[in-house]
């Protein structure tokens, strides 16, 4: 975005309000994440496959990602605060779509709105917080997506165990949410001026510059294997929890995305001033020794180490995308920044959605436990694989110097 657009009365009063921008994309993941322990609950009332199930959270990602693609410069133009309100007004239907769900049909119309304001969101909520306070903004945008979305899951499994009305009451409290942050938007001053030229960024580009693209492929294995990771957790764990251990407690579909997410969180926090190839390297190795033991886990029974591996593994999912952004981002220059974040979000997308997408097929015939294991022997090779690369390109500067 060009200096021009900012608007320089934002600085003094703007950060009073990074607060509420935090919360707003907080409210937004804990959202994405709601439905996650209510999978197996939806699956034991309706009657419907595991095929079905990752249909209904992958329809959320695609949705998503194609809003991110058409959508993502659009605050640029219009305005941070018009286009947070229409994501807000968007996430509301959603919500009560899902209250008055009765099949299927209403919960995959529901996630395919909600993907849609949660896009349309993202990147504008995003570019607020950049605008209100460039030194905490960055950091504050990486780690609010994680903590939402342990804080959705844990806290839609807690609700479900111990709270009535187990289907609704998460919605209706995520409902009055919105509702209240769609008023308190009105209180929040705009940090760009509208201009001119947003029909030209409404069509979908990919960009990535030449001296980019052998970094994009040393990269790309472990954020498959970082996002095809948090896929798996997001629309599986609960089921999978279910049939390896025997554990029936919904808590602990939402306490597995905890463990995931809150540790990538704080592995950002605690990585973000390292190099970025510290960071990579952390990254592949936790990611795979972390597999490993949740592979240990499903084929012994143990729920104990299952939550162990997924803290390791929540470890290297953090490190792997803040290193893979931090060694591929510099290399654009500014206004090939975000085209080359776009590509690297559509790959970590399509990555979140289509493996978990294939794993549902794969239940049908192979069964739970059979799918995990293909699947994170998989996540492990491609973790190896980005570590390997790593590790070459490494000592082939040392052998330069």
């Amino acid at each position: 975005m060009s200096d021009s657009l900012q608007n320089p009365q934002v600085d003094s009063r703007g950060r009073g309000h990074l607060g509420y921008l935090a919360f707003v994309m907080l409210c937004f993941f804990a959202a994405s994440s709601a439905p996650t322990p209510l999978y197996h609950v939806y699956q034991q009332a309706w009657g419907f496959s595991s095929a079905l199930l990752t249909l209904i959270f992958a329809v959320y990602a695609l949705s998503l990602l194609a809003t991110l693609l058409v959508f993502g410069s659009l605050s640029d133009y219009l305005g941070r605060r018009p286009v947070i309100f229409v994501a807000l007004v968007l996430e509301i239907l959603s919500m009560l779509l899902f209250i008055a769900a009765t099949d299927v049909t209403w919960l995959i119309a529901a996630r395919v709105l909600q993907g849609i304001a949660t896009g349309i969101a993202t990147s504008a909520l995003g570019a607020a917080m950049l605008d209100t306070d460039q030194n905490q903004g960055p950091l504050i945008n990486s780690i609010t997506p994680m903590f939402g979305m342990a804080l959705g899951a844990l806290g839609t499994s807690a609700l479900v165990e111990f709270a009535p009305m187990p289907l609704l009451l998460a919605y209706f409290l995520l409902l009055a949410a919105f509702v209240f942050q769609m008023l308190y938007l009105l209180r929040v001053q705009e940090t760009v001026t509208p201009q001119p030229g947003v029909l030209k960024t409404l069509k979908p580009a990919l960009l990535v510059p030449q001296r980019a693209r052998s970094t994009l492929m040393l990269v790309l294995p472990a954020d498959i294997a970082a996002w095809a990771l948090g896929g798996f957790f997001l629309s599986l764990a609960p089921s999978l929890l279910a049939a390896a251990t025997g554990s029936k407690s919904v808590l602990n579909g939402g306490l597995a995305v905890a463990a995931l997410t809150i540790s990538g969180a704080i592995s950002i926090m605690n990585l973000r001033l390292k190099a970025p190839q510290l960071a990579l390297l952390v990254g592949c190795s936790f990611l795979a020794v972390g597999v490993c033991v949740v592979l240990l886990a499903v084929n012994l029974g143990w729920l104990w180490l299952f939550f162990t591996g997924a803290v390791v593994a929540g470890i290297g999912f953090g490190a792997s995308f803040l290193g893979a952004l931090r060694l591929l981002l510099p290399l654009a220059h500014a206004h090939e920044r975000a085209g080359l974040m776009s590509t690297f979000l559509v790959l970590s997308y399509l990555a979140f959605c289509v493996p978990s997408l294939v794993a549902g097929l794969a239940v049908k015939t192979e069964g739970l436990i059979v799918t995990t294991n293909v699947y994170g022997s998989v996540v492990v090779v491609l973790a190896l694989l980005a570590l390997g690369g790593l590790l070459v390109q490494r000592g082939s500067r040392t052998n330069a110097a």
